[in-house]
């Protein structure tokens, strides 16, 4: 690792006024799940690191009248055993659970799961985040299993993040802050398909602090994750989806269908939304709409199975949401 500077300041305005104004200057800190990683493989050599655990303002769940507020140093664990995660924004606390290990939920943070980099094995030994080789992506023609079936290049990895799908469904957005003022964004919009080398996956500047998530009230709206794994353990989804239903009775009033780790940012699966939009919510509109999901899909040499693993993570999300309808 390289040797570094170390800051641990308590409150944000003196965080903020530790971060550069180009990458590679400051690093921020918090659970430090991917953060150290990053460093240890050399593809992140910070000249200083802002650990932001210690400020207490960007900690916290309040829920109010307006929705939920989730500061950005909130651990897993603190977002599962939230009572008003658990009643009216299940789909995040599936997401959460989707997580095994104890050690990643304890240590993790929400902010982070936003912010981490992409787990492309191309853009983690080295090869940039297109894994581009002499004007060429080396993805399509090489191991591509687990790359993106949606997006069509040039970046082909899979957004990495537990949580963006739910989030995306549920309309939330985040709070962006740097020493010069503050900027709010949708979730939807903060994640970015990079088109160069020089671009990055979210909408989050080297001099900024993703500070909250805020989520509107979702009384009322149906909403579920279901993901599919090869294996439980300390393991990525193949592929997820997380929906969201406003109901009159039971007949789909509007509806938001976001596919996961199948495309370089949460996908929004807006055929599939059409699909479900003024139908009853029953077995035949829950199949048509996870074939309507995966129209388009663009699968590489390996990664065709990850088609099928989105149909059938679109209708178990939908009948766990019809569930509670």
């Amino acid at each position: 690792m390289q040797p570094f500077e170390y800051a641990n300041p308590s409150t944000l305005q003196e965080a903020l006024a530790l971060l550069g104004s180009r990458w590679g200057e400051a690093d921020v800190l918090a659970g430090g799940t991917d953060q150290i990683s990053l460093m240890k493989e050399f593809l992140h050599t910070p000249k200083r690191v802002v650990n932001i655990k210690g400020i207490k303002e960007l900690g916290g769940i309040h829920h109010s009248s307006q929705g939920l507020r989730i500061g950005a140093t909130v651990t897993f664990d603190e977002l599962a055993s939230n009572q008003a995660a658990h009643s009216e924004y299940p789909s995040l606390v599936q997401a959460v659970m989707g997580i095994s290990s104890p050690q990643m939920r304890n240590m993790g943070t929400v902010g982070g799961d936003l912010c981490q980099r992409p787990r492309c094995w191309y853009f983690r030994r080295g090869f940039g985040l297109l894994a581009m080789q002499n004007g060429k992506s080396l993805v399509p023609s090489g191991d591509n299993r687990y790359h993106a079936i949606f997006g069509g290049g040039p970046a082909y990895f899979v957004s990495p993040s537990s949580l963006g799908p739910a989030l995306v469904s549920l309309g939330a957005k985040v709070k962006l802050v740097s020493a010069s003022g503050s900027r709010t964004v949708a979730v939807e919009k903060f994640f970015v398909a990079p088109q160069n080398e020089s671009s990055r996956e979210t909408a989050l500047l080297p001099n900024e602090i993703l500070t909250e998530i805020e989520i509107p009230l979702a009384r009322g709206i149906k909403n579920a994750t279901y993901e599919v794994r090869q294996k439980e353990a300390l393991d990525w989804p193949l592929a997820a989806a997380s929906v969201a239903l406003s109901m009159k009775g039971n007949v789909v009033s509007k509806s938001w269908v976001v596919l996961g780790h199948v495309a370089p940012t949460p996908w929004p699966a807006t055929a599939a939304s059409q699909a479900l939009d003024g139908n009853p919510l029953n077995d035949e509109t829950i199949a048509k709409a996870a074939e309507a999901a995966v129209a388009g899909a663009q699968p590489l040499s390996e990664n065709g199975y990850k088609v099928q693993l989105t149909r059938v993570a679109v209708k178990r999300a939908l009948l766990e949401a019809s569930a509670k309808a």
